[in-house]
């Protein structure tokens, strides 16, 4: 029998089946047990994401800018070059094609999913470096030193409908317009010719004498500059990384590295 609830006199009396207080019971038990659902699923596809590709080692296949921004890369899989254009202007590359990179942070954002690289695109500007002091109206920096470069970016994936929606699989097939992970690992891609203790070398993107122009690469990634000079009446190659006071200069004859020189 359906339940009875007396009225106040003006209301009439209102019915409530059993079957009312079941559905309603179970909505209580139900609907909070849905919601938590559909959070652990969202919380499980960002863990899928950070799992499959956080610290995960890829090599540039475009170049990086460095400041705050990076690339973008649209739903499509393609790059805003008119914004990576702009970066890369502006700030200069912090990291040339062909260098192998790390993810070192995955943020989402609604439909965006950030991707920081090798640290991130931020200055490393020590804190000493932004007082200055002087007298008479006139200042200057306390510390003299240059402001070290960042050798790291950033990377903005759009994706169609919401960031944590999308499978790792698809996250990565975006990236692979701007990153190799074909060839995350160099030691994979020259193992059938890389001597074991280059091979080693590699993993700390350490360069030896004996390597090749191929093996420098897989290490070092692209110099930041080539130098050819007529020593001895032998023309040599220097591949310089970085700037002073702290460069690497790699020395080839031909395509073997005779000197290895960190300064």
């Amino acid at each position: 029998m359906p339940l009875r609830i007396p009225g106040n006199g003006a209301n009439p009396i209102t019915r409530i089946r059993p079957a009312d207080w079941l559905a309603a019971a179970l909505a209580l038990i139900v609907i909070p047990q849905l919601v938590q659902a559909k959070k652990n699923s969202k919380e499980d596809m960002h863990i899928a994401v950070i799992r499959a590709l956080g610290s995960e080692i890829a090599v540039a296949k475009v170049p990086l800018p460095r400041g705050k921004k990076g690339i973008f890369i649209k739903p499509n899989g393609e790059v805003n070059q008119a914004e990576a254009e702009s970066e890369l202007k502006t700030n200069g590359p912090a990291i040339r094609p062909g260098m192998p990179v790390e993810i070192t942070k995955i943020t989402f954002k609604g439909d965006k999913i950030v991707f920081e690289i090798n640290g991130g695109g931020k200055s490393s500007k020590k804190w000493y470096q932004h007082i200055e002091i002087g007298v008479g109206g006139t200042t200057q920096p306390i510390s003299q030193q240059p402001p070290v470069l960042t050798y790291g970016s950033w990377i903005t994936v759009t994706v169609k409908g919401k960031a944590s929606e999308v499978t790792a699989d698809e996250v990565k097939k975006l990236l692979g317009s701007v990153l190799d992970f074909e060839r995350r690992s160099p030691t994979v891609l020259y193992s059938p010719t890389v001597p074991p203790q280059f091979k080693e070398a590699i993993k700390k993107h350490e360069v030896m004498v004996g390597m090749d122009r191929d093996t420098v690469l897989s290490s070092k990634g692209a110099p930041d500059r080539k130098v050819r000079e007529v020593r001895e009446g032998v023309e040599q190659e220097d591949w310089i990384y970085g700037l002073p006071p702290h460069s690497l200069f790699v020395t080839f004859d031909g395509d073997a590295v005779v000197a290895v020189k960190q300064y």
